[in-house]
């Protein structure tokens, strides 16, 4: 079987999708590599897809140059629908940075992640977050947006309400 020119950009940056819990200081730590391609593997998606690790930071730790590496990526990159995995804490603050800074217009970006992690607990909102965010990549207009808990916000409108341990729209309901 021919090899498929990858589809959809998979960037990786760590936060609590890809991180185990760290009992003795009672907070997720973010692996040392991803475990999303592998999970990604196991669902046997029509489309191809590339892996890009930036880093495995809590979003917390992310600084200016590790949001510049993954705008240095989106420029240089050729796939038009992209999803950025990221810490939730500053995952709106990238998402609008990208928003003001990304020259290329033609590309649909989805950054998500999730409150509890991918391995390790169960329940977890990580695959239905993954899941969603690759279904909804596909048929977005091009624009940079987040993907949580089921819904589609844009990087001026999310808030995360640690209280509910979702996130919503400043707009209210849509």
């Amino acid at each position: 079987m021919p090899t498929k020119k990858p589809s959809i950009h998979l960037i990786l940056t760590g936060g609590t999708i890809d991180s185990y819990w760290n009992g003795i200081i009672d907070t997720a730590v973010p692996l040392k590599e991803s475990c999303i391609p592998q999970f990604i593997q196991l669902l046997k998606l029509y489309e191809e897809v590339l892996y890009t690790t930036i880093c495995m930071k809590d979003s917390r730790q992310l600084e200016q140059t590790d949001r510049k590496k993954i705008l240095a990526a989106l420029e240089k990159g050729k796939c038009k629908k992209i999803i950025i995995t990221h810490g939730t804490y500053t995952m709106p603050d990238t998402a609008k940075y990208l928003q003001a800074n990304l020259q290329q217009k033609d590309q649909t970006i989805i950054l998500t992640g999730s409150i509890i992690p991918l391995t390790g607990f169960s329940p977890s909102d990580a695959p239905f977050n993954l899941g969603f965010s690759f279904a909804k990549v596909q048929e977005l207009a091009a624009g940079v947006y987040i993907s949580m808990n089921g819904r589609i916000f844009t990087p001026n409108e999310i808030i995360k309400l640690l209280s509910e341990g979702r996130f919503a729209s400043v707009f209210g309901e849509k």
